[in-house]
């Protein structure tokens, strides 16, 4: 049996380069990243950013995935670890509630190479030169883009209005609300869609609760991406000259364009890792981060599964 966990690295700059924090556990006198057991009917990202709020009082919003750590426990099981990185504005950790508690004695912000001093494990150790290798290529910090197939729709033959109107079955509308706190774990500031209600439907859940503003593009749906694929591109571009993290809403027939436009930001194997994403089953995404330079590039990628309850 495999125990699921997860866990970030959270960081920020500082005069003296970066620093990241560490939570001291008095039961067993260590210092470690924040990270926590996955529970039931979670997904991995989202144990991620609530074991962070849990243990250290801070509301996140997660970066890159940095690492899967797999190590046995005393029990016999094995434990699987997912880590991301999170840069934490210091507005964030100003309002951090926490307060020594009987897990958690205290949380220390440390310069990496303190940091790399005081880490009581050297899979956590390990963790931190990766943080730090990613800072100084300046792929640490970056932006998410993510593509989400929508969800379950009515099945085409079974439907016999418009092509446009064709709703979410139950297990859709089901599906847009378990992506709630999901897409919030990442949080998009642009949401850009297709019109066609299936669409639609499967963001206004994530859109009405952040309060974010829906906006929609006629080159996302299947008849517009079918009739000017050039189009469809232009939309993604439009997005990888912006600055905030996006999330996009698009048909299967269309994701191979969409995804198309991406990985011509991308080089060798990512390439392939994005294209392959047209694979994507409803309400599943791909969260890709993107480089800070004038001209993004793709960094990595993140596959999302609602079935499978893990990222990859």
């Amino acid at each position: 049996m495999t125990v699921y966990a997860a866990g970030v690295i959270l960081w920020k700059p500082s005069d003296t380069g970066m620093e990241v924090a560490l939570v001291h556990r008095e039961k067993y006198d260590d210092w470690a990243f924040a990270k926590g057991k996955q529970d039931p009917g979670e997904l991995l990202p989202e144990t991620a950013v609530r074991e962070v709020e849990e243990e250290t009082g801070i509301k996140i919003r997660l970066g890159r995935k940095l690492s899967v750590i797999n190590y046995p426990l005393s029990t016999g099981e094995d434990k699987e670890v997912h880590y991301w990185v999170s840069k934490v504005p210091q507005k964030a950790i100003n309002k951090s509630k926490f307060s020594p508690n009987d897990e958690i004695a205290e949380v220390r912000w440390l310069p990496t190479k303190k940091a790399l001093e005081t880490l009581s494990y050297q899979h956590d150790r390990d963790l931190l030169e990766k943080v730090i290798a990613f800072n100084a290529a300046n792929e640490l910090e970056t932006r998410g883009l993510i593509v989400l197939r929508h969800a379950m729709a009515t099945p085409r033959g079974d439907w016999t209005g418009e092509e446009v109107k064709r709703p979410l079955l139950k297990e859709g509308s089901a599906q847009a609300k378990r992506l709630l706190p999901l897409l919030s774990a990442y949080g998009p500031k642009r949401v850009v869609s297709s019109p066609w209600k299936r669409c639609r439907d499967t963001v206004m859940p994530f859109v009405d609760s952040r309060k974010r503003v829906l906006v929609e593009r006629s080159q996302l749906s299947e008849y517009g991406s079918a009739k000017n694929p050039k189009s469809t591109s232009n939309v993604i571009e439009d997005l990888f000259a912006d600055s905030k993290n996006a999330l996009v809403c698009t048909h299967r027939p269309a994701l191979p364009h969409v995804l198309k436009a991406i990985s011509d930001h991308a080089v060798g194997s990512l390439k392939l890792e994005i294209e392959a994403a047209k694979t994507l089953q409803p309400a599943d995404f791909i969260v890709l981060r993107l480089s800070l330079d004038k001209k993004p590039r793709v960094l990595s990628t993140e596959y999302i599964s609602l079935e499978s309850g893990l990222s990859r």
